[in-house]
């Protein structure tokens, strides 16, 4: 913690002082408590930079050991960020306070622990000043964000952390967040920190404002010598604590998020059904949705088919998941064991509606060809995968779709609003869509409840032209050849009706359109539900 290492404003004024002697001490136009523009003086660059024969200079001619600077750091607070051993004995000696906050609530004590100088200042702290106060105990615990415990943990001073728990440091002592020094003990690693944490019995059961333990912190990080003492720990303070959040996750969604399977095998041998305590978005939600296919499988051989086709709050199953994230390892992983492909959520959608309705090109390809998802599923707005991919705009998604079908009752089917995947498709000017249904015999005639046909839902849009004029080559034959205009001719140009007419058009003997077999895997993404 070297606060003011990019200070050019103290590094200039440090080397005034490197070269001050007792002659421009003594000198009548020298004024040695005259601070810089952010109100630090001699003694604070003296301080910083470790000239302890400045420093002891200058407090001789009578410079001021607590002026403040403007972030309220007095020149102790720049010798114990710095590390500067004998710069700080030599100021706690002549009477600089320990205990002085600065506008961050941070007393020199904190920057001490921090920088490690603490174990060899501690001895002199006895000649300070501050005879009201217990110079080793946090002062300003409330206004603090981090206690010097804290610092010390964070930054791995072993030693440090020792003589602070000797001197009666509070071990559960919290910042503003609920966390202790057991919580960032279990985020850094340092088993000597953390060992000396619990010799001083410090809870290891204790939650932060969302709720989460030490444990959760040592799952998440991957920690697993950490995650084995903490849960010995518990066992011992409290056998019966499920450890989940105030969300209802446990350590072991964390573990699964993140991938550490280390922690997760630790976890499942401590308790394996820990996940039914807390959220129903269970563990292997966590881990499919997050492409992490290694715990994924643990999960799946050790819960078996009760976690496989368990429901999270809104009725969606780790393949809802696996779909959502176009994960397509989890798709085979959980369809191995016997995951139902078209069970529905409580919006009446199915993994292959979910793929559609958000794009996920490659787990859509694999639930159509692969898994022979149910095309025909309608959720609670009776739209079926067609109408949810049109309706995003995810016009590969809906070619996908319309290669795999000629069913007219599914190119035709109309939703709770009347509305068929032709209306959503010209509305949102999917071209390409709209040429796929027309050729396979969609109505152009039909109404929706605000009596739109598919060319009154896409007139009103400038942007989707090319739309409108394909559905209107539909409803109306074209004129001979020469009789084309050249206007006409460049509108069927521009909206591709003369090179994609036939390529588009069902074959003769009953094949798919050649167009729609020209699939592309798409790039997994990263995503996570809004719950």
């Amino acid at each position: 913690m070297r606060i003011l290492d990019n200070c050019e404003t103290l590094g200039q004024l440090y080397s005034i002082v490197s070269s001050l002697s007792n002659e421009h001490v003594l000198s009548a136009g020298f004024d040695i408590n005259t601070p810089d523009n952010l109100g630090r003086t001699c003694l604070h660059a003296a301080a910083s930079g470790g000239n302890v024969e400045c420093l002891n200079l200058l407090l001789s001619s009578g410079a001021d050991l607590r002026r403040r600077d403007k972030f309220g750091r007095t020149p102790l607070h720049y010798a114990a960020a710095n590390g500067s051993y004998q710069c700080t004995v030599t100021l706690v000696t002549a009477g600089a306070s320990i205990n002085e906050a600065d506008c961050k609530g941070c007393t020199p004590l904190h920057y001490a622990a921090a920088s490690d100088t603490y174990r060899r200042a501690e001895t002199h702290s006895g000649n300070s000043h501050d005879t009201d106060e217990e110079p080793l105990k946090e002062s300003r615990l409330k206004e603090a964000i981090l206690t010097p415990l804290m610092l010390a943990i964070m930054n791995g001073h072993v030693d440090c952390v020792h003589l602070l728990l000797e001197k009666g440091s509070t071990v559960d002592a919290a910042d503003r967040r609920g966390r202790t020094a057991l919580h960032r003990g279990a985020v850094t690693g340092c088993e000597d920190c953390l060992a000396a944490l619990l010799d001083h019995d410090a809870f290891v059961l204790c939650r932060d404002f969302k709720g989460r333990t030490p444990i959760h912190f040592a799952s998440v990080c991957g920690h697993s010598e950490i995650l084995r003492t903490l849960l010995q720990a518990a066992l011992s303070t409290d056998p019966l604590d499920s450890v989940v959040d105030y969300s209802g996750y446990s350590p072991m969604h964390w573990a699964s998020y993140s991938g550490h399977e280390d922690c997760l095998e630790l976890l499942l041998e401590h308790n394996p059904f820990a996940y039914i305590e807390g959220n129903p978005f269970t563990p292997l939600h966590c881990a499919v949705i997050n492409n992490q296919d290694g715990t994924a499988e643990m999960l799946v051989e050790a819960l078996g088919a009760k976690i496989v086709n368990s429901r999270d709050a809104k009725g969606r199953t780790p393949l809802h998941a696996a779909a959502f994230a176009d994960n397509i390892h989890g798709l085979q992983l959980l369809l191995r064991h016997q995951a139902e492909v078209d069970m529905t959520d409580q919006l009446g959608r199915t993994p292959l509606m979910m793929a559609a309705e958000n794009g996920r090109t490659a787990a859509l390809e694999f639930l159509l060809y692969r898994a022979k998802a149910d095309l025909t599923v309608l959720d609670v707005n009776k739209n079926t995968a067609l109408h949810l991919a049109c309706s995003k705009g995810h016009e590969k998604c809906a070619l996908l779709i319309l290669g795999e079908t000629q069913d007219l009752g599914l190119i035709n089917a109309t939703n709770s609003a009347l509305q068929m995947p032709l209306h959503i498709a010209a509305r949102n000017g999917l071209a390409s869509v709209v040429q796929a249904l027309l050729s396979r015999g969609a109505t152009v005639l039909a109404v929706d409840e605000e009596g739109h046909t598919p060319a009154l839902a896409c007139a009103p849009n400038k942007d989707v032209a090319d739309c409108l004029a394909l559905i209107l080559s539909t409803m109306k034959p074209f004129p001979p050849k020469d009789a084309i205009s050249p206007f006409s001719f460049n509108l069927l140009k521009n909206c591709g009706i003369a090179a994609k007419t036939a390529a588009c058009s069902a074959l003769p003997n009953g094949n798919s359109c050649p167009y729609t077999k020209d699939r592309h895997n798409a790039i997994g993404l990263d995503g996570c539900y809004s719950e």
